[in-house]
């Protein structure tokens, strides 16, 4: 597990760390040297998102309405996206992940 990532690597969206903000709560889980999911701590206060996100070049206004679904309140939350093919392709093992996909992208 690798957590607390620089706030460049990470979405404008992820919650900044208390003690550093030069990092973010977010973590990444590797599986035999490959990562099977990331995931992070989301910015729920509008005005710390608008701030992040004018921050990152993110013209405020074209995403306020996703800004203003955070003023009738939201609270802390977070989220992760496994890979399922990934943790079948190491369950299986099996040495490409093209067999654990139903649509692989080759061409």
């Amino acid at each position: 597990m690798l957590y607390g990532y620089p706030i460049g690597a990470r979405p404008f969206y992820t919650m900044l760390d208390p003690h550093d903000n030069r990092f973010t709560n977010s973590y990444d889980f590797f599986m035999r040297g490959e990562e099977i999911t990331s995931g992070a701590q989301r910015i729920h206060d509008p005005e710390l998102l608008a701030k992040r996100a004018a921050e990152c070049g993110i013209a405020v206004d074209t995403i306020k309405d996703y800004i203003n679904a955070f003023k009738y309140g939201a609270p802390a939350h977070g989220g992760a996206g496994f890979g399922l093919e990934r943790i079948v392709k190491f369950y299986c093992n099996l040495h490409n992940i093209r067999k654990t996909s139903l649509f692989p992208r080759d061409p």
